[in-house]
This record gives structure tokens, C-alpha cells and sequence, in this order.
């Protein structure tokens, strides 16, 4: 049994309360492993499930020659100048998570990035679920409470073979001056399931990702869930892709977004490249105060037998809504309030409840924050 993070210690009360709100758990009670990375310095590696193994990026490619063929396969180190800068570090920094043939957890591996002094901090990834394996990420990323500006620039690869699972759930709570460029893929065979999800409720300057699932393998599925909240001054670049290029291949796309003030983009794009495959996005908007929100659904069919679709939905609180709930009793900001937790309760399919406790729980710390 590994030690508790004891360089949590070092960190004020504040920022061990903003890492609580993105999942971190020093005791690991309630996780399978666990990932922590300060700026560069990799504080903690740890895995507690029999056929879970973590490592650190460089001593993983150390370790396993046929790693490399994992790394930089299904992102590209060319694909923009922020994998460039990733690739071009003579040092990798970031995880490696292999599930082996068979293995199961049941409650989450925890990967914690905090940005503390850095001006930019910079991680590659890499997932690998075996045949088989089940596994479950939650994946929380902060700032600290004095930290006026940084980057956090992540690279991450999943792979998950044949009837594997795996969920890879993000929360964040950057600061309003923090720049986040995630970039991230996935490819999934046969039978195999990925579930995608990210929250992000808190003040950050700007987040730019567009994740990708590369649906191979027959009857794979891909889902991908966002929920949102920005603020004025941040700008959210968001979207995910899903190619369905395997027989009875699945994909959906979800999406619930509310700006106070600040600018959302919403991408969501699902190609159909081979037959009796299926795939939906779904865009839901709520503006609280004068903002922006961009919704972009694009569905492409290749072939015939492919079912594609989405809706995407712009607006504002109803005022009969509220009216409605006032007559029930509440005040006028209890009533706001419950249709707003209303629209963003999302009920994930497939996901433990441990997770789903997390992401309402970086809910209710929004809530609690005046969002």
C-alpha cells in the first residue's frame, strides 16, 4: 500500500480544496491507483488492482519496446504546435495506464495534474486497455489559487482492444487566466466501449480540444459527454469526432452548456463510413447573462444503411418555467436554481456511480460558487 501524497502538505488549504473538487483523493480510499504530477515533478505513481499497471511515461518506454508503437500513433506529433512542443521535449513527462488481459476495477484510477509556478506544463499519455480489461479514469486538472497565468498543453492516447471498456472522466478547475489545450484520440475494436467525459464549471481563460474515437472494431461504441459552464473572459473551444468505419458501430455526442457571459464554441462530428452503423449529437444551451454559444453539429454518411442525426437548442430560462415553481412554494432564485441542476443532470450510461458522484459533486461545487 503506497503512502498518502504527503507533498500535499505543502499546498494551502485552498488548493487542496480545488484538487478535492477535480476528484483527487490523498488516501486513496475510493481509488484503484493513482497519478500526480506538479509541474513537471511526478509526486506520486501508484497502482493498487492486481493486472492495473501504472507507470511513468520514460520509464514505461524503458521498460517496453513495443510501447513505442503506441506512442504517437493515434495523435499525431504534427498535428498542430501544441503536440509539436510535447513531442520536441527531450524528457517526457505524463502517465501510462495498461489494463491487462482480463482485469477489472472497480473504483477509479486517479490522475491529478496541477499547474503550481510553471508557465507551461506539458504531459503525454497513453492508455492501453487489453482484451478484455475494464478500467476507469478520472482524470483532475487545477491551478493553483495564486497562479495568475500558465498553459497546461496533454497529449492522450487511448487504446482499447476487443471488449474492453474503459471511461476516462476529465474535470477541471483552471484559473480565469489559464490556457488549456488538451489533444486527445482514441481507437476502439470489436465490441470494445469508450466513454468520454469532460466538466469544466470554473473560470478558465480558454480550452481548445477536439477528442477523436476511431470506431474499428465491429459493434464498438464511442460517447463522449461535456458538461460547461463559462464565465466572462473565458472562451471554450469544444468538440469531439467519432468515425464509424466498423459494422454496427455506435457514437453520441452530448453536450450541455451554459454561459454567465463567456464565449462556447460546441463542434460535434460523426462520419459514417460503412454500413449499418449509428450515430447522434445533441447540443443543449442555456444563456444565463449575455454571452455566446456556437453550436456546430455536422454528421457525414459515406454509405447507405448509416443513421445519423442531431438537434442542437439555444436559449434561455423559460419564465412560465419559473413562474410554474413559484407556485409550488420555491422562491424565485430557489426555482432558477432547480431548473438550471435540472439541465445540467446528466445520466451517463455505463458510468459507475462513483464517477457519476464526482461530476455532481463539481456540480454542487459550481452551484455553491454563484456560476
Amino acid at each position: 500500500m503506497p503512502e498518502d501524497i504527503d507533498q500535499m502538505a505543502d499546498l494551502s488549504a485552498k488548493d487542496q480544496e480545488r484538487l478535492a473538487q477535480t476528484g483527487l483523493e490523498v488516501d486513496l480510499k475510493n481509488r484503484s491507483g493513482s497519478f500526480f504530477q506538479v509541474d513537471q515533478d511526478i509526486k506520486q505513481v501508484a497502482s493498487l488492482e492486481k493486472g492495473i499497471e501504472v507507470l511513468t511515461i520514460s520509464d514505461a518506454l524503458k521498460k517496453y519496446d513495443w510501447l513505442e508503437d503506441y506512442s504517437w500513433n493515434v495523435v499525431s506529433r504534427d498535428k498542430d504546435q501544441y503536440t509539436r512542443y510535447v513531442a520536441d521535449q527531450p524528457e517526457p513527462n505524463g502517465f501510462v495506464v495498461i489494463a491487462r488481459k482480463g482485469s477489472r476495477t472497480i473504483y477509479p484510477l486517479q490522475a491529478c495534474l496541477f499547474l503550481a509556478k510553471s508557465s507551461v506544463q506539458h504531459v503525454h499519455n497513453i492508455v492501453i486497455a487489453e482484451e478484455g480489461a475494464e478500467l476507469h479514469i478520472i482524470s483532475g486538472c487545477a491551478s493553483a489559487a495564486y497562479k495568475k497565468t500558465g498553459s497546461h498543453l496533454g497529449v492522450t492516447e487511448f487504446y482499447i482492444g476487443k471488449d474492453a471498456h474503459v471511461t476516462s472522466t476529465m474535470i477541471h478547475n483552471w484559473g480565469p487566466e489559464i490556457s488549456v489545450f488538451p489533444r486527445s484520440a482514441s481507437v476502439v475494436e470489436e465490441n470494445g466501449v469508450f466513454l468520454s467525459n469532460y466538466v469544466c464549471m470554473q473560470p478558465v481563460r480558454k480550452v481548445q480540444m477536439s477528442p477523436v474515437a476511431y470506431l474499428k472494431g465491429k459493434n464498438a461504441v464511442g460517447r463522449f459527454s461535456s458538461i460547461v459552464v463559462s464565465t466572462p473572459g473565458s472562451h471554450m473551444d469544444l468538440g469531439s469526432v467519432a468515425h464509424l468505419s466498423a459494422e454496427g458501430a455506435s457514437a453520441e455526442l452530448i453536450t450541455r452548456a451554459i454561459t454567465t457571459g463567456g464565449y462556447i464554441i460546441s463542434r460535434g462530428m460523426i462520419e459514417g463510413q460503412v454500413r449499418n452503423t449509428r450515430g447522434h449529437i445533441e447540443c443543449k444551451g442555456l444563456i444565463l447573462k449575455d454571452g455566446v454559444i456556437h453550436a456546430i453539429p455536422e454528421i457525414k454518411g459515406d454509405v447507405v444503411d448509416t443513421v445519423l442525426s442531431h438537434e442542437a437548442a439555444v436559449g434561455k430560462i423559460a419564465r412560465d418555467e419559473i413562474e410554474y415553481l413559484m407556485t409550488r412554494g420555491l422562491s424565485e432564485d430557489v426555482a432558477t436554481a432547480t431548473i438550471i441542476r435540472g439541465f445540467l443532470d446528466v445520466k451517463i450510461a455505463g458510468l459507475p456511480d462513483v464517477l457519476q458522484d464526482q461530476i455532481e459533486a463539481a456540480i454542487d461545487a459550481a452551484e455553491q460558487s454563484g456560476f
